[in-house]
């Protein structure tokens, strides 16, 4: 019989009280793998729940990856827009075949999963997703001061709202400079409490996708970065060369040669889906460009986040920020992969349209 887990249980009980704030006769459907971590989670988010009288419905698909695809029996079950969708998974959900081929639209907006459509679309449920997350890092992450949280991702939000551009620096040597203007600025302050919120568990970041095509620069990654195999903490930091809001040369050492690997089978990946007809005709060549796309700035704001190798947990670290190579949030950028690297104690600027300036981070620290 397993020893009890209080942390554990006190987090699920915060996830379902005051992160979800779940009602009465609410319906939860929770999808995740068979690992003893995911389940130990998402069974104790279950009791919780039926504790707090929802209705819900846990249910059990093979680990996937960034390239295979949710089990159709979970989509079916996602289709019926429960009140609360949860993906508690050792490493990602899978993508929706049917809606890759087919999206779902919103006016100009398409939606490539019926989950996102559900949450960020159609705003018919709330959700978190937290893909590799650990009974440790459940148990450390999640039980935090939330009205902190949401108080420095307004104040981050504000600032990004308003900004033409922004300027990441780092003593590493990233200087790279990030158009942001027309772009949202999301809040990953752990709300999830209203129909179309949504985002990880644990929470603690604000994000936001640069304009496609107008980063330029360098990175260097010197934190942890998002690989086909797995994140991987980086003792070599990885230079990028950017120019026209892609990633151009990499080096490095043997994180640079995994990261261009990562990079060149999602290339290689949009190809192959398209002759399969996992792409739509005409979408291979898309998706295979925008592998290296610069497709995220994000700022990490969780005080009990550290750098562990897990980029769910370390993307949400204090005094780092992440750029993430391929996809993006705004749908304007689509692509196979969506690869997280963290930048410690970085300086960023925000430059405004009338052409001032702030220094809202110094070497990682947030100027309030």
């Amino acid at each position: 019989m397993k020893k009890e887990n209080s942390a554990l249980i006190k987090s699920a009980s915060v996830t379902v009280k005051s992160v979800l704030k779940l009602k009465k006769g609410e319906k939860l459907l929770i999808i995740t793998n068979p690992d003893d971590e995911s389940l130990d989670i998402s069974k104790s988010i279950y009791d919780a729940a039926l504790t707090a009288g929802g209705k819900p419905c846990l249910m059990v698909q093979e680990t996937k990856n960034q390239l295979d695809f949710t089990d159709d029996a979970v989509i079916g079950a996602i289709s019926t827009a429960p009140d609360v969708l949860i993906s508690i998974s050792r490493n990602k959900l899978g993508k929706d075949r049917a809606a890759i081929a087919s999206p779902y639209r919103i006016g100009e907006k398409s939606y490539e999963s019926t989950f996102h459509y559900l949450v960020s679309g159609a705003k018919k449920s709330r959700s978190f997703w937290s893909p590799g997350i650990t009974a440790d890092m459940f148990s450390r992450t999640v039980a935090i001061d939330y009205d902190r949280l949401k108080k420095e991702c307004l104040y981050l939000k504000a600032i990004l709202d308003k900004a033409s551009s922004v300027r990441v620096e780092s003593k590493a040597g990233t200087d790279i400079l990030i158009p942001v203007e027309g772009r949202e600025t999301f809040c990953d302050d752990g709300d999830f409490s209203f129909p179309g919120s949504g985002g990880n568990l644990p929470a603690g970041e604000v994000f936001i996708s640069p304009v496609v095509g107008k980063s330029s620069g360098v990175i260097v990654f010197d934190g942890s970065i998002t690989t086909r195999g797995g994140d991987i903490v980086i003792n070599t930091p990885i230079k990028v060369k950017v120019g026209n809001g892609f990633a151009g040369d990499i080096e490095g050492g043997k994180e640079a040669a995994i990261l261009l690997d990562t990079i060149d089978k999602g290339m290689e990946n949009a190809t192959v889906f398209e002759k399969e007809g996992k792409l739509p005709a005409g979408k291979g060549g898309i998706y295979r460009k925008n592998a290296r796309n610069i497709g995220e700035l994000g700022i990490g704001l969780n005080p009990a986040a550290e750098i562990k190798g897990n980029m769910l947990e370390d993307e949400k670290a204090y005094r780092t920020c992440h750029i993430a190579i391929g996809s993006n949030y705004d749908d304007d950028a689509p692509a196979l992969i969506h690869l997280d690297g963290l930048i410690k104690e970085p300086t960023i600027t925000a430059n405004f349209p009338d052409g001032s300036s702030t220094v809202f981070m110094k070497n990682g620290t947030i100027a309030l």
